[in-house]
């Protein structure tokens, strides 16, 4: 009887002590999946790294879009001189940026969220994707994008016109999450643009539907007025004030920028940016540049102390141009950048004015308010007798540096700043898309778009043409059109390639236009 009794109370108390076994053998100190859940961490961690990675780097970005812009030059002869800013491709790496540390973690935290019923999360990430491959086409053209992620041993590309209709399709389908989310609080602890502000992510779904829908109206007009009128006529509206400006945190980092010219001196002013701004005596020089260090270089306009380097100049040594003008001292301390800012949107909608698209607004006001919006988000003075102004005119440059005429140019630009009603639309969108690319400094995506797709403004060409046969022919007096497609899918998805240059509708080069590119009449 006595066994039997201390069997049973050996039983219970065996019992009593695994009935609570795993709580008493968790770590106290470690996070659990489901701690992660409620703070929203298995899908919100993602987000700073892919935000992060929408912009490039020097190879990316700054010897790419900067330099084919004409924001930033380099007084450093990469490769004996002969490289990208000569039209010569050595670097073409912005594919690998976006598929690896963009596409691959968004599609991770779809699923993650599709899974889950996050559905704000995915609708986020899916807008994100957008942003970095609505930058990605712009080098490109076709890409990969309804077939990212196949196994297949052939992976398709989307022709330019597929991606823009996907785009808007999902453009559709995130402000709908979003509108019937709008006080959805999951997203702030991992927003650093907009602290978790549904409604402000809202009215960039807005802004950024009217960018696009402004970048193909010339090639697609009806579908860009339709787009473009539903982005203004959306109850969420758009980006019209700074303190809604889209920004990227560089999420403790430095600028790229920053690094490239103070760190390694490989960067400068561009002539054209010396042109353009010395010539207009616009304020924000001193916002974006700090004064060249050797007086002489910058004699033919002593006044006004900057001095910038032509693209694809004829270098001899990195120090014969170093102490040109180099970006403002600021930048090594900036926290975040514009994606989209609230002066683009303006000059958009001056530009769907001119289109006739309904909402619209008023061209001219449209116009004054995106360059006092950009004077304002860049801390610059003087903006309305710099409106006023109908005489200044870009300036032509002088290389100080080089033997007789070398790196020097003519200005093609004759534009001024005063908006006049009498202009034809042509000189109207001249002046938008110039005052417009200045307001896009270190952005360079969208004004090298806008330049390829409106010829505006009216760059120098590049002084040194190393272009040939390898990656592709820019006739003289022509500027390069595009990136060639990248050799790791030239040789890894061979049949995709061909397939994605038939979408191109030309060679795989250097020269061939995008779609949106058309190289015809303006209006």
């Amino acid at each position: 009887m006595k066994k039997i009794i201390f069997l049973l109370m050996a039983a219970f108390f065996m019992n009593a002590c695994t009935d609570k076994f795993e709580e008493a053998n968790t770590n106290p100190y470690e996070i659990s999946g489901e701690s992660l859940k409620q703070d929203f961490n298995h899908v919100g961690a993602y987000y700073s790294s892919m935000l992060g990675n929408i912009f490039g780097h020097q190879i990316e970005e700054n010897l790419v879009a900067e330099s084919f812009a004409d924001y930033m030059a380099t007084p450093t002869p990469f490769a004996g001189g002969v490289n990208n800013t000569t039209y010569y491709i050595r670097w073409n790496t912005y594919w690998d940026r976006i598929y690896k540390d963009l596409m691959a973690p968004a599609n991770q935290v779809i699923k993650i969220a599709d899974e889950g019923g996050y559905t704000v999360f995915s609708s986020w990430a899916k807008l994100i994707q957008i942003m970095g491959v609505s930058r990605l086409t712009t080098y490109y053209g076709p890409v990969i994008y309804s077939n990212y992620g196949s196994s297949e041993s052939t992976i398709k590309y989307d022709s330019e016109s597929e991606l823009y209709t996907k785009f808007f399709a999902q453009l559709d389908e995130i402000q709908a999450t979003f509108a019937a989310n709008k006080t959805y609080a999951g997203m702030k602890k991992f927003d650093a643009s907009y602290g978790g502000d549904v409604t402000k992510w809202a009215k960039f779904v807005n802004s950024l539907r009217l960018r696009l829908a402004i970048r193909i109206s010339k090639v697609a007009p009806a579908l860009a007025k339709a787009q473009g009128e539903k982005a203004i006529a959306d109850p969420a509206g758009l980006i019209l004030t700074n303190a809604d400006n889209m920004t990227i945190s560089l999420y403790g980092g430095k600028l790229y920028l920053s690094v490239i010219c103070f760190e390694w001196g490989d960067t400068r002013m561009s002539a054209g940016m010396e042109s353009i701004l010395v010539g207009l005596k616009d304020s924000r020089i001193e916002k974006f540049f700090q004064p060249a260090t050797d007086a002489s270089v910058y004699a033919d306009h002593a006044d006004v102390p900057y001095k910038g380097i032509r693209n694809g100049a004829s270098l001899v040594a990195k120090d014969d141009h170093s102490n040109f003008s180099m970006i403002n001292e600021s930048f090594k301390t900036i926290t975040k950048r514009n994606y989209l800012a609230a002066s683009e949107v303006y000059f958009d909608l001056a530009e769907a004015g001119l289109r006739g698209w309904t909402g619209a607004g008023d061209a001219k006001s449209n116009y004054e308010n995106g360059v006092k919006l950009s004077f304002a988000d860049w801390g610059a003075g003087g903006v309305d007798s710099y409106l006023a102004d109908d005489t200044s005119k870009p300036i032509d440059y002088n290389d100080p540096k080089a033997t007789g005429s070398v790196n020097d140019f003519v200005s093609r630009s004759t534009v001024t700043v005063k908006w006049n009603e009498a202009d034809s639309n042509e000189l109207k969108l001249e002046k938008i898309i110039t005052q417009k690319w200045i307001a896009g400094f270190y952005n360079p995506n969208e004004p090298w778009a806008d330049f390829r797709r409106t010829g505006y403004p009216k760059l120098p060409n590049v002084y040194k043409n190393d272009s040939n046969s390898d990656w592709g022919v820019i006739p003289a007096g022509e500027w390069i059109k595009r990136m060639p497609f990248v050799t790791a899918e030239r040789t890894g998805n061979v049949a995709g390639i061909a397939d994605a240059t038939t979408k191109l509708g030309g060679p795989d080069n250097i020269a061939t236009r995008l779609w949106f590119d058309t190289g015809k009449a303006n209006f």
